[in-house]
């Protein structure tokens, strides 16, 4: 049977295992991490020059880190990995909803921003944008991925049908 596969030049692919699904899931959370922290120590850094003050806090961004890691981790296990979801549905918004007040609540008990009401407010309105704008990325980047999938696929057939 290994000879008719060889031959045809058909290989079966195994589906990933346990081991091969959590790992690709701890992956995402930590490009995830990275990600937003990224956007938030910049919107804090922002905040801090705006202010005339231009050093950051190591202890807010401590906090930042791990509540960028422990977020990543709600969002993969218990909110369906909402930012790259097909579309944004009543289960993507409340968990976007859900993330953003949790950072919110997060940053405003560590004085990020000094307990300022109007500027976490910003903040959370800077969040929800980010988020929208990673499910775009996402959504686009499939879109992409599709169109290198069906292209190669198409070349693969046209390949086969004249041997």
């Amino acid at each position: 049977m290994n000879g008719e596969k060889e031959k045809t030049g058909q290989q079966h692919t195994k589906k990933p295992n346990l081991w091969e699904r959590y790992l690709t899931k701890e992956i995402g959370i930590e490009f995830k991490a990275c990600l937003y922290f990224f956007a938030i120590l910049f919107f804090y850094c922002v905040y801090k020059i705006a202010g005339g003050i231009y050093e950051a806090g190591i202890w807010h961004m401590t906090e930042m880190i791990f509540t960028c890691y422990f977020i990543g981790y709600m969002q993969v296990y218990l909110f369906r990995n909402f930012d790259e979801a097909e579309q944004l549905g009543a289960a993507e918004i409340i968990g976007m909803s859900l993330c953003t007040a949790l950072y919110c609540l997060v940053s405003y008990l560590g004085g990020w921003f000094d307990q300022k009401l109007p500027v976490t407010a910003l903040f959370a309105c800077y969040l929800l944008l980010t988020y929208f704008c990673v499910f775009l990325i996402y959504k686009t980047k499939r879109r992409i991925d599709d169109k290198q999938l069906n292209e190669e696929l198409r070349l693969f057939q046209s390949e086969h049908k004249s041997e």
